[in-house]
Formats: structure tokens, sequence, C-alpha cells
């Protein structure tokens, strides 16, 4: 998968986001992004703290071990997650 990178601290995951959907949610990979739907809308940072959250509960990490590198005013976003396996981020987040 190119959207789930390894890295030192754990891994780098390329996101495409769909702010104000109905329910936040994965929605597929697009191209080499993971799409995750967020109900929220991309207005004062929301959005951006919707995603956090929704990464922390389906990996189950804290929010602090949860960072968005770039993107963050834009729909494609480049997030570390520290402290967890590619593996564990594909069994948890790959589109059924």
């Amino acid at each position: 998968m190119t959207w789930v990178t390894a890295h030192e601290d754990g891994v780098r995951l390329t996101i495409r986001v769909q702010p104000r959907a109905g329910r936040t949610g994965v929605a597929g990979v697009h191209g080499d992004a993971l799409g995750i739907r967020l109900s929220s809308p991309p207005v004062d940072g929301a959005a951006n703290r919707e995603l956090v959250a929704f990464l922390s509960r389906a990996l189950g990490r804290p929010k602090s071990a949860i960072a968005i590198e770039r993107g963050e005013k834009g729909r494609r976003k480049r997030v570390l997650v520290r402290g967890i396996a590619p593996q564990e981020v594909l069994r948890a987040l790959s589109p059924r």
C-alpha cells in the first residue's frame, strides 16, 4: 500500500479527507492516499481535530502520538503516527 509507509518512529500515512460528510469513516483508497470522510466542516481546524480523534480511536493510539506533518489547510495530508507498525495500520484502516 502506498498510503502507509514505515517511519523510524512509527508510520506515515497519506490521507485525503472529505469534510462535511454524513458520517466519519474510511472512504477507500484514492490513488496513493487513503480517503477518510469527516463529518466536521473544514473551519477553525475542526476537521483536523476530528481526523486526529478518528485515527486515535481506530488505531488505539493516544492523540499525542498522532501529528499532521503536512497539509493542515488542504484535503491531502501527511500524518505521522508514532509507536505503531504498518501491518497494524493496514489491519485497522484498510477498506473492506
